[in-house]
């Protein structure tokens, strides 16, 4: 079952295409549930504090989680608890990408656990969207309307790194945390560039200007 988690931060509703379907599960965490309604998404659980967003507006039939406002983990990270204990087993993670450079710093950490536990997840504001790969492979396409897209190491080394169907293709290079920029900005040519990486781990990270 795949979740869909709506945290706070500014987004584009105009360049997020991802929305539930069927049995998806929503979970919006706090202000993210402001997102949540800008899409027209529906709101199955509300989670949080509610210090962002005012409890008397959350939309009437979802399941309210309220927590501590001292806390050990952050209001996105509960929502995704939530989502496995009702069956998720992958993500969309909408929001949480613009802002304070803190709180996507830790949006961004919530890829890196989920896919060390065998979830597949992306997050997207509607300017980005992001994967984490930590060896394996992603294909990308146009959709969305990203033009860019770059690759950011995340461990001191990683190798094998290959992009097909790109405007600067590569072919089994290493890049490492120090030669990051090798990898950015790149462009898909055609209908979508297929990104695979050996061993090692980093964000792909598709982008458009603002």
């Amino acid at each position: 079952m795949k979740a869909f988690i709506y945290v706070g931060g500014k987004i584009d509703v105009n360049f997020i295409t991802e929305h539930p379907k069927g049995e998806d599960i929503t979970v919006a965490a706090d202000s993210g549930i402001r997102n949540a309604l800008s899409l027209g998404d529906r709101v199955d659980i509300a989670v949080g504090d509610f210090d962002s967003f005012p409890e008397r507006e959350i939309p009437e039939g979802a399941e309210v989680i309220r927590l501590k406002p001292e806390k050990d983990i952050t209001d996105a990270q509960a929502a995704i608890e939530i989502a496995i204990e009702r069956g998720a087993d992958s993500f969309v993670i909408i929001g949480g990408l613009s802002g304070r450079l803190d709180h996507t710093l830790a949006n961004l950490s919530i890829l890196e656990d989920l896919a060390a536990r065998n979830y597949y997840a992306i997050a997207t504001d509607g300017y980005s969207r992001v994967h984490f790969l930590n060896g394996g492979s992603a294909l990308i396409g146009r959709g969305g309307g990203f033009k860019y897209f770059s690759l950011l190491p995340v461990t001191d080394i990683v190798k094998g790194v290959s992009i097909e169907g790109a405007k600067y293709p590569l072919k089994n290079v290493r890049l490492t945390r120090k030669n990051g920029g090798f990898a950015t900005s790149n462009e898909i040519e055609g209908n979508c560039a297929l990104i695979s990486v050996k061993k090692g781990a980093l964000y792909l990270i598709e982008s458009r200007d603002a």
